[in-house]
């Protein structure tokens, strides 16, 4: 009796890659326009983004007061990050903003994902992410960085001018880090609602990807600490 062929499992990298291509043209595109069409944009992410936190929380079974609640800081929290997002594109171009503020977080991923794969070694917090390491967060933090230091040694970016020095460079590398621990952080708590709503992914939305909050969790983040440490004092002063 010939023996059972082996089950061949279909990879969804073409999706990914697909959906990925799909959402880069897509913030390039708003980013690039600017004005109504980004504060449009930002708002629709920020509307999804909330409509799976609501989601997640009411999986988890909490008593009706405890769900006002959540869903209320789920509020201050999105709304925070998403006027942060608005605030810098109104202050820097849409290179500005690409290069300066979204680039380092893309670069976060991006090296945690090879470096921690690469190096593997013990984990930030297998219980909530078990594919997190702490070789992966210190090549998140380098490739933050060395965004960071391209961006203001070269010139790229005519918001930033072009400041070569020691100092420049160690606020960068300080910066990487910083941006590193906070976007990792926005991961991991995340990763915790997921966990106690008992599912993968904050919804089925983008196709291999899962949901919009899973692709702007680190995102969320590091805006929400932008919109404490720049927006929100500006509001209390009545400017914007």
């Amino acid at each position: 009796m010939a023996g059972a062929e082996p089950v061949k499992t279909k990879s969804d990298l073409p999706i990914r890659l697909a959906s990925a291509l799909v959402m880069v043209g897509m913030v390039g595109a708003v980013l690039w326009l600017g004005g109504y069409v980004w504060i449009g944009f930002v708002v629709l992410v920020a509307g999804l983004v909330l409509w799976e936190w609501n989601r997640l929380v009411r999986a988890v079974g909490r008593s009706p007061q405890a769900e006002v609640l959540w869903l209320f800081l789920g509020a201050m929290y999105v709304t925070g990050a998403a006027l942060a997002m608005i605030q810098v594109r109104i202050n820097y171009t849409a290179l500005g903003v690409a290069f300066t503020y979204l680039a380092p977080v893309i670069a976060v991923d991006v090296g945690a994902y090879f470096v921690g794969r690469a190096i593997g070694g013990p984990k930030i917090a297998p219980k909530l992410s078990p594919s997190k390491t702490w070789a992966g967060l210190g090549g998140g933090a380098a490739a933050a960085s060395c965004v960071i230091i391209a961006v203001v040694v070269s010139g790229w970016v005519p918001d930033m001018g072009e400041t070569a020095s020691v100092t420049a460079i160690l606020l960068a590398i300080a910066a990487g880090v910083v941006i590193a621990v906070v976007a990792q952080s926005g991961d991991f708590f995340e990763s915790w609602m997921k966990r106690r709503a008992g599912v993968k992914d904050s919804s089925h939305l983008i196709p291999g990807h899962g949901g919009v909050f899973d692709r702007v969790d680190g995102f969320l983040a590091v805006f929400f600490v932008i919109f404490c440490v720049n927006v929100a004092p500006g509001l209390a002063r009545g400017s914007f």
